[in-house]
């Protein structure tokens, strides 16, 4: 036998499935994390699931909350909890400029609710334009200091806590969370429009709006004033 054309096996470094199932447990993990962070109803499903609705924009509406959600998910996990951990004064801005957007959007969902039929289009916040579309779901989102909390605090905190290479995965699975909830809320809401759209029925959904919108106003004012 000649030893010189001998090709020794390729062995495959044991660690490597280890790696994988790694990789995989820590994606399911922030798939998990990321679903409980956004499933709980707040100002931006209840937007998207208006916006579904009346079938309007709402893909639109979607793609905008996930854009935000994956890039603070990014700036979270690697590293960004910090920038607001340190600074208070403006998330004490933030905060109540989010009291103001949530309280203005609902007062303008219950005046829908109560108004019904006669309400006029261009006071209702059922049919909106593109641009109205594009500038309340940045409100719902960028004016809602829940959001920075969830992405940035909750979330980066957990992240940080993985091996550097494991936060891509993690980072990757509560991004993942976010694609699938908004997409299949708009989806959904869209799907059953045709019923959720009666009068009575579109009545009863701007109420139940404009009450979450209030009651989160009002939640956020009530921690700024203890917070103080």
């Amino acid at each position: 036998m000649n030893f010189s054309d001998f090709t020794p096996p390729l062995i495959v470094p044991p660690d490597l499935p280890h790696k994988g199932l790694s990789m995989f447990a820590t994606t399911l993990q922030g798939f998990t994390l990321g679903l409980a962070m956004i499933i709980p109803i707040g100002a931006q499903n209840a937007f998207v699931l208006s916006r579904g609705i009346h079938r309007n924009h709402h893909l639109l509406t979607a793609t905008l909350c996930c854009l935000c959600d994956l890039v603070l998910i990014g700036i979270g996990v690697f590293g960004g909890a910090n920038l607001l951990a340190a600074s208070p004064i403006g998330l004490a801005l933030l905060t109540w400029g989010g009291v103001l957007f949530l309280g203005w959007f609902g007062v303008r969902s219950l005046r829908s609710a109560w108004r019904g039929q006669e309400a006029a289009l261009a006071d209702s916040p059922r049919l909106m334009g593109v641009k109205s579309v594009l500038a309340m779901t940045l409100g719902v989102t960028l004016l809602n200091p829940h959001v920075y909390l969830d992405t940035l605090m909750l979330l980066g905190s957990f992240g940080s806590q993985f091996a550097e290479e494991l936060r891509p995965a993690f980072a990757a699975g509560a991004m993942l969370a976010s694609l699938v909830w908004f997409y299949g809320l708009a989806f959904g809401a869209a799907a059953l429009s045709p019923w959720l759209a009666r009068g009575r029925v579109q009545q009863a959904i701007d109420l139940v709006v404009g009450l979450i919108m209030l009651v989160l106003a009002a939640k956020l004012a009530l921690g700024a004033i203890l917070a103080s």
